[in-house]
């Protein structure tokens, strides 16, 4: 942790305006951009949401944290927590209907401009397999939970090097990779026989 950013955090311990400004000037927007790509089933009413239930929570909770990683670290991190059990709540509302997917391709909710733009345009058959692709694989994210589920989010939706990570889960950087190609074996062997199903329902229509 930097000093300007130590001595920002200080400053809002402290309950001082300007501080807690600073704070969500550098953090709000990337918050709202990473919970974006965790899953399209969201719109952006219910990325705010969850933002805003983040940063209560981090407004309650800085004084807990210890320094160990980069704030936004933390917050992206408060903010999967919020968003997993956001999504988990309107899944059980529909009685299980839907699926969280992932989407690197939605729209920014705060700038409107795309986070990823397409080198290409993909037809419409594309883009409906790339979804249900999407779709299988943050299914298989989310039953593989616990550790594995939270370094993979942290190195691919929120873009961590390996050294950010190791900090943040007070990880030495080598078993980070170990941990991470782990993790990434088992969410394979998770995602297969969701895949095959997938491919066997097709066939048969």
């Amino acid at each position: 942790m930097d000093g300007d950013e130590a001595q920002m955090i200080e400053g809002c311990r402290a309950g001082e305006p300007a501080a807690w400004e600073l704070l969500f000037e550098r953090h709000y927007q990337p918050s709202a951009r990473f919970v974006w790509q965790l899953s399209n089933l969201l719109n952006a009413e219910d990325v705010e949401e969850i933002c805003q239930e983040t940063f209560l929570t981090v407004i309650r909770s800085l004084d807990s944290f210890q320094g160990g990683s980069r704030l936004q670290t933390w917050i992206f991190r408060i903010a999967a927590n919020k968003a997993h059990d956001y999504v988990e709540k309107g899944r059980a509302q529909k009685r299980g209907g839907g699926e969280t997917i992932l989407s690197l391709n939605a729209d920014d909710p705060i700038s409107g401009l795309p986070i990823d733009p397409p080198s290409g345009a993909r037809r419409p058959d594309e883009s409906a397999v790339s979804q249900e692709m999407g779709g299988l694989i943050s299914e298989a994210l989310g039953r593989l939970g616990g550790p594995c589920q939270e370094i993979i989010e942290l190195r691919y939706f929120a873009d961590l090097s390996y050294d950010e990570i190791s900090t943040s889960l007070d990880l030495n950087p080598k078993t980070v990779s170990s941990r991470l190609s782990k993790c990434l074996d088992k969410l394979e062997e998770m995602a297969r026989p969701l895949i095959a199903g997938e491919n066997k329902a097709t066939d048969s229509v």
